[in-house]
């Protein structure tokens, strides 16, 4: 007898391990699996909190139930504490916010003139790890302040920031146009700088990464000029060479910490490789109706369910598709993606963390660490292109104990085919390296234009590790095209300075994209729906396109 979709929704809810069950057996499922792989659970590695810790802060922890540290935040307050700069590698939900807002917390509440800045990639991690320090420093019970600083920010809000932000966070982007080059309005900031966290250390690579290197580069020269050398305080996702890439991307020597000390649960992870419809062409069907039943599998059966998508097209083609397989049970999916407005991304991850929302269709978008709450399944829709990034997004199922399932279905694409034709080069290769080229000569000169428009380059000055010979032939050249003027400075020295009415940051982007964002209006309702970067626009918004939402 054949077990129609409508029987299969009378039948009681399986569990997660039951569904597995099902998986193994059932032969048109089973007859795609090319690889299944059970990652093991593993066990906490604790220290106990050291016992010279402030006694606020060690309150402010019992209060959230911390009563010791996972071995590798012990490490890292440890290492911190002896002055080192440290890069933490652990794996997501792994507890790495810890790793500096202890030590930040810790400096701050035994010495309040410091400062500290917090670096993220994202407005959205940036406003998700603000909520967790502010709930650190409420159960304090002392005044620490902690502050976002970005596009979206008011100018008088942006006025009070600069004299009593003890945490500054905000983005490379907003540091490099918005802060480095207005340093004389950030006194206090730059004087009394003793930490700077980067966070998603591993996004940090290619051009982006090689822009924040010399953006680092910016800052600790200015830092220098107030006579502060502030710490290094790096978190990454697993990659290949953690060590290199954060003293690349800082010019600092690293104390390396990769061993973690936080518990997993249980994993499955399943390549899917959906059936050939026809052997002649190699037509093989449809990776995204499999992905549509695998969610609508996991989420009929009660289990929280993530699915990463590769375009914004098919986050809302698979959120349609799910929110009306399972509307009738009262299961609630949204999407998730570039392009909606902040507020609603940030309903949809606090519906996820509460549990209101059972699950989210998403691109790459919630591949960082937001904190979205515990999610039992995980459907990646496509190879992403790295191991790093599939481990990335399959960290996002189980993220606080318990069993989770991660199944990555195949386009027929090449990569894809051969990923789940090969698993092993899958689970036995390490993740790629994230490489960085600061010194391109191009991405150099703009940041050395920048530099000198905030200070004025001596004679004999390096950029960073950058030599000071061909800082001054980089520095002949703008002369030469009257960027900057050449003067004594009295010593027998020349002094480079900034001699054109241009502002410089204003013409780097760091991401090598327009600056110009565009906003989708509903003219029926005259309400701002969406809001898209330039080179989005010619995929999403070009004449005649249907914009979804």
């Amino acid at each position: 007898m054949t077990t129609t979709r409508r029987d299969r929704i009378k039948e009681p809810p399986k569990t997660l391990d039951e569904l597995l069950d099902f998986f193994q057996h059932d032969y048109r499922i089973r007859s795609g699996i090319t690889a299944w792989k059970e990652l093991p659970a593993r066990e906490a590695v604790t220290a106990p909190l050291p016992a010279d810790l402030d006694p606020r802060l060690a309150r402010a922890l019992a209060e959230r139930g911390i009563t010791r540290l996972y071995s590798h935040q012990a490490e890292a307050l440890g290492a911190v504490r002896r002055g080192e700069s440290v890069t933490v590698v652990t794996p997501t939900a792994s507890g790495k916010t810890l790793c500096f807002n202890l030590p930040v917390m810790e400096r701050i509440l035994r010495e309040p003139g410091t400062r500290a800045l917090y670096l993220f990639p994202t407005k959205a991690l940036a406003q998700d790890q603000m909520h967790e320090l502010h709930e650190l420093i409420t159960a304090t019970g002392e005044d620490v302040k902690t502050f976002t600083y970005d596009g979206d920010t008011p100018d008088d809000a942006r006025r009070a920031i600069r004299q009593m932000a003890h945490v500054v966070i905000t983005n490379p982007d907003m540091l490099h146009s918005g802060i480095l080059p207005h340093h004389t309005k950030w006194v206090r900031l730059f004087e009394n700088l003793r930490y700077v966290v980067v966070d998603e250390l591993h996004t940090y690579r290619g051009v982006f990464g090689s822009h924040v290197a010399n953006v680092l580069r910016r800052l600790r020269r200015v830092a220098r000029f107030y006579g502060a050398d502030p710490q290094f305080i790096c978190c990454s996702a697993t990659i290949a060479n953690p060590r290199e890439l954060a003293e690349g991307l800082t010019g600092t020597a690293m104390t390396l910490i990769d061993q973690s000390g936080a518990p997993q649960g249980a994993k499955t992870v399943i390549f899917y490789n959906p059936p050939v419809r026809n052997r002649e062409l190699g037509i093989r069907e449809s990776y995204r109706k499999a992905t549509e039943r695998f969610g609508e599998r996991f989420l009929e059966n009660g289990i929280s369910t993530i699915v990463f998508a590769m375009s914004r097209l098919n986050v809302e083609i698979l959120t349609k598709y799910l929110q009306e397989k399972v509307r009738r049970l009262g299961k609630r999916v949204e999407g998730y993606r570039g392009g909606y407005l902040p507020n609603v991304r940030r309903e949809i991850e606090r519906g996820l963390r509460e549990g209101k929302i059972d699950g989210v269709v998403s691109t790459n978008a919630l591949e960082l660490g937001v904190d979205i709450g515990s999610l039992d399944a995980c459907v990646i829709a496509g190879y992403p292109g790295t191991i790093a990034s599939t481990w990335q997004q399959a960290g996002r199922a189980g993220r606080r104990r318990g069993r989770s399932v991660v199944v990555l279905v195949a386009r027929s694409m090449p990569l894809d085919q051969y990923v789940v034709e090969h698993p092993e080069y899958f689970f036995e290769a390490t993740p790629e390296q994230g490489l960085i080229n600061p010194d391109n000569l191009l991405i150099l000169v703009s940041h050395l234009k920048c530099a000198a428009f905030e200070l004025p380059f001596e004679e004999g000055e390096p950029f960073g590790d950058v030599p000071a010979e061909a800082v001054a032939d980089a520095l002949g050249f703008l002369e030469d095209h009257r960027v900057v003027h050449a003067a004594p400075n009295g010593l027998g020295k020349k002094v480079w300075h900034w001699s054109t009415d241009a502002y410089p940051a204003n013409h780097v982007s760091l991401r090598s994209v327009g600056w110009d964002n565009f906003v989708v209006i509903d003219l029926e309702t005259d309400h701002t729906i969406a809001e898209m970067d330039w080179r989005s626009t010619h995929t999403m918004l070009h004449e005649q396109a249907i914009y979804q939402h």
